[in-house]
Protein backbone atom coordinates (compact mmCIF):
# COMPACT_ATOMS: atom_id res chain seq x y z
CA UNK A 1 0.00 0.00 0.00
CA UNK A 2 1.27 3.48 -0.86
CA UNK A 3 0.29 4.90 2.51
CA UNK A 4 2.90 2.65 4.08
CA UNK A 5 5.73 4.08 1.98
CA UNK A 6 4.82 7.74 1.42
CA UNK A 7 7.68 9.22 3.39
CA UNK A 8 9.79 6.16 4.17
CA UNK A 9 12.96 7.68 2.71
CA UNK A 10 15.11 4.87 4.12
CA UNK A 11 13.16 2.40 1.96
CA UNK A 12 13.67 4.65 -1.03
CA UNK A 13 17.41 4.70 -0.41
CA UNK A 14 17.68 8.37 0.59
CA UNK A 15 19.06 7.80 4.07
CA UNK A 16 22.67 6.74 4.56
CA UNK A 17 23.32 3.99 7.07
CA UNK A 18 25.89 6.14 8.86
CA UNK A 19 24.41 9.61 8.37
CA UNK A 20 26.93 10.80 5.80
CA UNK A 21 30.11 9.50 7.48
CA UNK A 22 30.52 6.52 5.17
CA UNK A 23 33.94 6.12 3.59
CA UNK A 24 34.23 6.13 -0.18
CA UNK A 25 34.52 2.82 -2.01
CA UNK A 26 37.66 2.50 -4.16
CA UNK A 27 37.30 1.48 -7.82
CA UNK A 28 39.61 -0.85 -9.76
CA UNK A 29 38.85 -0.32 -13.46
CA UNK A 30 40.20 -3.03 -15.74
CA UNK A 31 42.86 -5.70 -15.63
CA UNK A 32 45.86 -3.39 -16.10
CA UNK A 33 45.20 -1.00 -13.21
CA UNK A 34 47.97 -1.39 -10.67
CA UNK A 35 46.01 -0.02 -7.71
CA UNK A 36 44.50 -2.87 -5.70
CA UNK A 37 44.22 -4.13 -2.13
CA UNK A 38 47.58 -5.92 -2.53
CA UNK A 39 47.79 -6.73 1.16
CA UNK A 40 44.95 -9.21 0.55
CA UNK A 41 41.17 -9.07 0.46
CA UNK A 42 37.95 -11.01 0.99
CA UNK A 43 36.05 -11.05 -2.30
CA UNK A 44 32.93 -12.10 -4.15
CA UNK A 45 32.28 -12.21 -7.90
CA UNK A 46 29.08 -11.75 -9.88
CA UNK A 47 26.91 -9.54 -12.06
CA UNK A 48 24.96 -8.17 -9.07
CA UNK A 49 22.30 -6.74 -11.38
CA UNK A 50 19.79 -4.94 -9.19
CA UNK A 51 21.80 -5.48 -5.98
CA UNK A 52 18.73 -7.28 -4.58
CA UNK A 53 18.27 -8.79 -1.13
CA UNK A 54 20.13 -11.95 -2.11
CA UNK A 55 23.08 -9.93 -3.34
CA UNK A 56 22.98 -7.81 -0.21
CA UNK A 57 23.22 -10.85 2.02
CA UNK A 58 26.24 -12.14 0.08
CA UNK A 59 27.97 -8.76 0.26
CA UNK A 60 27.22 -8.44 3.98
CA UNK A 61 28.84 -11.88 4.47
CA UNK A 62 31.92 -10.66 2.57
CA UNK A 63 32.17 -7.55 4.75
CA UNK A 64 31.77 -9.56 7.96
CA UNK A 65 34.45 -12.07 6.89
CA UNK A 66 36.77 -9.26 5.83
CA UNK A 67 36.45 -7.61 9.21
CA UNK A 68 37.08 -10.93 10.98
CA UNK A 69 40.23 -11.56 8.89
CA UNK A 70 41.34 -7.90 9.04
CA UNK A 71 41.33 -7.51 5.25
CA UNK A 72 39.42 -5.09 3.00
CA UNK A 73 36.25 -6.31 1.29
CA UNK A 74 36.01 -6.46 -2.51
CA UNK A 75 33.20 -7.05 -5.01
CA UNK A 76 34.04 -7.95 -8.62
CA UNK A 77 31.63 -7.11 -11.46
CA UNK A 78 31.84 -6.97 -15.26
CA UNK A 79 31.07 -4.32 -17.89
CA UNK A 80 29.35 -4.91 -20.18
CA UNK A 81 27.23 -7.62 -18.65
CA UNK A 82 28.42 -10.96 -20.12
CA UNK A 83 24.92 -11.55 -21.51
CA UNK A 84 25.20 -8.24 -23.41
CA UNK A 85 28.59 -9.26 -24.80
CA UNK A 86 27.34 -12.59 -26.13
CA UNK A 87 23.69 -11.79 -26.95
CA UNK A 88 23.70 -8.04 -27.72
CA UNK A 89 20.12 -6.80 -28.23
CA UNK A 90 18.71 -10.18 -27.18
CA UNK A 91 20.25 -9.88 -23.70
CA UNK A 92 17.88 -9.57 -20.70
CA UNK A 93 16.98 -6.03 -19.67
CA UNK A 94 19.32 -4.50 -17.14
CA UNK A 95 17.90 -3.62 -13.73
CA UNK A 96 20.83 -1.32 -12.93
CA UNK A 97 23.41 0.56 -14.97
CA UNK A 98 26.99 0.55 -13.68
CA UNK A 99 26.65 3.93 -11.98
CA UNK A 100 23.55 2.76 -10.10
CA UNK A 101 25.21 -0.53 -9.17
CA UNK A 102 28.29 1.31 -7.88
CA UNK A 103 26.20 3.53 -5.61
CA UNK A 104 24.15 0.66 -4.21
CA UNK A 105 27.21 -1.48 -3.45
CA UNK A 106 29.03 1.48 -1.92
CA UNK A 107 26.09 2.12 0.41
CA UNK A 108 26.52 -1.38 1.82
CA UNK A 109 30.01 -0.45 3.05
CA UNK A 110 32.27 -2.32 0.60
CA UNK A 111 35.91 -1.18 0.47
CA UNK A 112 36.77 -2.01 -3.17
CA UNK A 113 34.82 -2.54 -6.39
CA UNK A 114 36.75 -4.25 -9.20
CA UNK A 115 35.11 -3.72 -12.60
CA UNK A 116 36.60 -5.86 -15.36
CA UNK A 117 35.93 -5.12 -19.01
CA UNK A 118 34.13 -8.15 -20.41
CA UNK A 119 35.74 -8.25 -23.82
CA UNK A 120 37.24 -10.85 -26.14
CA UNK A 121 40.32 -11.20 -23.95
CA UNK A 122 38.36 -11.94 -20.80
CA UNK A 123 35.77 -14.10 -22.58
CA UNK A 124 38.58 -16.33 -23.94
CA UNK A 125 40.68 -16.40 -20.79
CA UNK A 126 41.13 -19.96 -19.48
CA UNK A 127 39.62 -20.47 -16.04
CA UNK A 128 43.03 -21.38 -14.59
CA UNK A 129 44.48 -18.07 -15.83
CA UNK A 130 41.58 -16.15 -14.33
CA UNK A 131 42.36 -17.69 -10.94
CA UNK A 132 46.13 -17.22 -11.06
CA UNK A 133 46.41 -13.91 -12.91
CA UNK A 134 43.47 -12.01 -11.47
CA UNK A 135 42.43 -13.57 -8.16
CA UNK A 136 45.91 -14.47 -6.93
CA UNK A 137 48.42 -12.08 -8.55
CA UNK A 138 46.39 -8.91 -9.10
CA UNK A 139 43.91 -8.97 -6.22
CA UNK A 140 45.67 -11.24 -3.73
CA UNK A 141 42.35 -12.80 -2.65
CA UNK A 142 42.54 -14.54 0.73
CA UNK A 143 38.92 -15.70 0.99
CA UNK A 144 36.33 -15.96 -1.79
CA UNK A 145 32.55 -16.20 -1.43
CA UNK A 146 30.62 -17.30 -4.54
CA UNK A 147 27.26 -18.82 -5.38
CA UNK A 148 26.83 -22.54 -5.85
CA UNK A 149 26.17 -22.00 -9.59
CA UNK A 150 29.10 -19.68 -10.27
CA UNK A 151 30.89 -20.41 -13.58
CA UNK A 152 33.80 -18.54 -15.14
CA UNK A 153 36.55 -18.69 -17.74
CA UNK A 154 36.46 -19.60 -21.44
CA UNK A 155 33.44 -21.76 -22.27
CA UNK A 156 32.42 -21.44 -18.58
CA UNK A 157 34.81 -24.25 -17.68
CA UNK A 158 35.62 -22.90 -14.22
CA UNK A 159 33.40 -23.78 -11.28
CA UNK A 160 33.39 -23.95 -7.49
CA UNK A 161 35.40 -27.16 -7.29
CA UNK A 162 38.10 -25.69 -9.55
CA UNK A 163 38.35 -22.65 -7.29
CA UNK A 164 38.87 -24.94 -4.32
CA UNK A 165 41.57 -26.97 -6.11
CA UNK A 166 43.46 -24.19 -7.90
CA UNK A 167 43.28 -21.67 -5.11
CA UNK A 168 44.06 -24.08 -2.30
CA UNK A 169 47.47 -22.65 -1.43
CA UNK A 170 46.34 -19.03 -1.83
CA UNK A 171 42.76 -18.59 -0.64
CA UNK A 172 39.83 -20.38 0.93
CA UNK A 173 36.45 -20.64 -0.80
CA UNK A 174 33.02 -20.38 0.80
CA UNK A 175 29.88 -21.54 -0.97
CA UNK A 176 26.63 -19.60 -0.76
CA UNK A 177 23.31 -21.36 -0.43
CA UNK A 178 20.39 -20.07 -2.47
CA UNK A 179 18.68 -17.21 -0.63
CA UNK A 180 14.91 -17.23 -0.86
CA UNK A 181 12.03 -14.82 -0.26
CA UNK A 182 9.20 -17.15 0.68
CA UNK A 183 9.50 -20.21 -1.56
CA UNK A 184 11.17 -18.46 -4.52
CA UNK A 185 14.90 -17.99 -5.03
CA UNK A 186 15.76 -14.31 -5.25
CA UNK A 187 17.24 -13.56 -8.65
CA UNK A 188 17.52 -10.70 -11.11
CA UNK A 189 15.44 -12.77 -13.55
CA UNK A 190 12.63 -13.08 -11.01
CA UNK A 191 12.66 -9.32 -10.43
CA UNK A 192 12.49 -8.65 -14.18
CA UNK A 193 9.52 -11.02 -14.34
CA UNK A 194 7.77 -9.23 -11.46
CA UNK A 195 8.35 -5.86 -13.13
CA UNK A 196 6.83 -7.14 -16.37
CA UNK A 197 3.84 -8.42 -14.41
CA UNK A 198 3.47 -5.03 -12.65
CA UNK A 199 3.94 -6.63 -9.22
CA UNK A 200 5.78 -3.66 -7.73
CA UNK A 201 5.02 -4.69 -4.15
CA UNK A 202 6.82 -7.99 -4.79
CA UNK A 203 9.69 -6.15 -6.46
CA UNK A 204 9.95 -3.94 -3.37
CA UNK A 205 10.30 -7.02 -1.15
CA UNK A 206 12.90 -8.65 -3.40
CA UNK A 207 15.03 -5.50 -3.70
CA UNK A 208 14.53 -4.22 -0.16
CA UNK A 209 13.59 -0.86 -1.71
CA UNK A 210 11.45 0.58 -4.49
CA UNK A 211 12.73 -0.06 -8.00
CA UNK A 212 14.33 3.08 -9.39
CA UNK A 213 16.15 4.49 -12.41
CA UNK A 214 18.82 7.20 -12.15
CA UNK A 215 19.96 9.64 -14.79
CA UNK A 216 20.68 13.21 -15.81
CA UNK A 217 17.83 15.45 -16.90
CA UNK A 218 18.31 16.37 -20.54
CA UNK A 219 16.53 18.51 -23.10
CA UNK A 220 13.76 16.80 -25.04
CA UNK A 221 11.31 17.79 -27.76
CA UNK A 222 9.32 19.79 -25.19
CA UNK A 223 6.10 18.23 -26.49
CA UNK A 224 4.79 17.90 -22.95
CA UNK A 225 5.13 21.65 -22.44
CA UNK A 226 3.16 22.25 -25.63
CA UNK A 227 0.40 20.00 -24.28
CA UNK A 228 0.37 21.84 -20.96
CA UNK A 229 2.16 19.09 -19.03
CA UNK A 230 5.92 19.81 -19.00
CA UNK A 231 8.16 16.82 -18.34
CA UNK A 232 11.73 16.14 -17.35
CA UNK A 233 13.48 13.71 -19.69
CA UNK A 234 15.97 11.10 -18.48
CA UNK A 235 17.79 8.98 -21.11
CA UNK A 236 17.63 5.30 -20.14
CA UNK A 237 21.12 4.50 -21.52
CA UNK A 238 20.48 0.75 -21.65
CA UNK A 239 19.78 -1.62 -24.50
CA UNK A 240 16.41 -2.76 -23.16
CA UNK A 241 14.24 -1.23 -20.43
CA UNK A 242 12.96 -3.64 -17.76
CA UNK A 243 9.89 -1.51 -17.19
CA UNK A 244 7.29 0.00 -19.55
CA UNK A 245 4.15 2.08 -19.16
CA UNK A 246 2.78 4.93 -17.07
CA UNK A 247 3.53 5.04 -13.33
CA UNK A 248 3.10 7.02 -10.16
CA UNK A 249 6.65 7.90 -9.10
CA UNK A 250 8.71 9.87 -6.63
CA UNK A 251 11.64 11.88 -7.95
CA UNK A 252 14.68 12.74 -5.86
CA UNK A 253 17.27 15.32 -6.83
CA UNK A 254 15.01 18.18 -7.92
CA UNK A 255 14.12 19.58 -4.49
CA UNK A 256 14.99 19.15 -0.81
CA UNK A 257 12.49 16.30 -0.59
CA UNK A 258 11.27 13.85 -3.27
CA UNK A 259 8.51 15.13 -5.53
CA UNK A 260 5.60 13.04 -6.78
CA UNK A 261 5.17 12.67 -10.50
CA UNK A 262 3.61 10.72 -13.35
CA UNK A 263 6.19 8.91 -15.46
CA UNK A 264 6.05 7.33 -18.87
CA UNK A 265 8.66 4.75 -19.87
CA UNK A 266 8.46 3.90 -23.54
CA UNK A 267 8.81 5.06 -27.14
CA UNK A 268 5.87 7.51 -27.20
CA UNK A 269 4.04 5.85 -30.13
CA UNK A 270 1.60 8.77 -30.56
CA UNK A 271 4.49 10.94 -31.82
CA UNK A 272 6.29 8.06 -33.57
CA UNK A 273 9.15 7.88 -31.08
CA UNK A 274 11.95 5.46 -31.99
CA UNK A 275 13.89 5.16 -28.75
CA UNK A 276 12.58 4.38 -25.28
CA UNK A 277 13.01 7.19 -22.76
CA UNK A 278 11.86 8.01 -19.25
CA UNK A 279 9.87 11.23 -18.98
CA UNK A 280 8.21 12.52 -15.82
CA UNK A 281 5.60 15.19 -15.25
CA UNK A 282 6.29 16.51 -11.74
CA UNK A 283 3.22 17.26 -9.64
CA UNK A 284 3.13 20.65 -7.89
CA UNK A 285 6.64 21.59 -8.96
CA UNK A 286 7.81 24.26 -11.41
CA UNK A 287 11.58 24.46 -10.88
CA UNK A 288 14.33 24.23 -13.50
CA UNK A 289 15.78 20.67 -13.50
CA UNK A 290 18.03 20.62 -16.57
CA UNK A 291 21.36 19.01 -15.80
CA UNK A 292 20.21 17.61 -12.45
CA UNK A 293 21.08 14.03 -11.53
CA UNK A 294 17.82 12.48 -10.38
CA UNK A 295 16.49 9.17 -9.13
CA UNK A 296 12.98 8.06 -10.07
CA UNK A 297 11.29 5.54 -7.76
CA UNK A 298 8.39 3.58 -9.27
CA UNK A 299 5.53 3.26 -6.78
CA UNK A 300 2.51 2.01 -8.71
CA UNK A 301 1.46 1.22 -12.28
CA UNK A 302 -1.28 3.42 -13.75
CA UNK A 303 -1.63 1.96 -17.24
CA UNK A 304 0.19 0.58 -20.26
CA UNK A 305 1.65 2.92 -22.86
CA UNK A 306 -0.47 3.11 -26.00
CA UNK A 307 -0.85 5.08 -29.21
CA UNK A 308 -3.61 7.73 -29.40
CA UNK A 309 -5.40 8.98 -32.49
CA UNK A 310 -4.42 12.60 -31.85
CA UNK A 311 -2.46 14.84 -29.53
CA UNK A 312 -5.77 16.06 -28.10
CA UNK A 313 -6.71 12.52 -27.07
CA UNK A 314 -3.22 12.12 -25.55
CA UNK A 315 -3.70 15.36 -23.62
CA UNK A 316 -7.02 14.10 -22.26
CA UNK A 317 -5.42 10.84 -21.17
CA UNK A 318 -2.57 12.65 -19.40
CA UNK A 319 -5.17 14.58 -17.39
CA UNK A 320 -6.75 11.27 -16.40
CA UNK A 321 -3.34 9.83 -15.47
CA UNK A 322 -2.62 12.79 -13.20
CA UNK A 323 -6.03 12.41 -11.55
CA UNK A 324 -5.35 8.70 -11.01
CA UNK A 325 -1.95 9.49 -9.53
CA UNK A 326 -3.38 12.07 -7.11
CA UNK A 327 -6.01 9.55 -6.03
CA UNK A 328 -3.32 6.97 -5.28
CA UNK A 329 -1.28 9.54 -3.31
CA UNK A 330 -4.28 10.44 -1.16
CA UNK A 331 -5.29 6.80 -0.61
Amino acid sequence: MLCAIRYNFALLGLVSNDEGCQKRMQLIRGLKQSVSPNTGCVATIGKFDGVHCGHQQIIEAVIAKAQAMNFPSLVMVFEPDPYEYFQAEKAPARLTRFREKFRLIEQLGVDWLACLSFDKRLANMPAEDFIQSILVKQLNVKHLIVGDDFRFGASRQGDYSMLERQGKSHFTVQNTQSIKQGTERISSSLIRQKLQQDELDQVRLLLGRNYSICGKVSHGQKLGRQLGFPTINIPLKRRVSPIHGVYLVLVGGVADEPVYGVANVGKRPTVNGERAILEVHLLNFNGDCYGAHVEVWFLDKIREERKFDSLEHLKQQISKDIAAANKKIQH
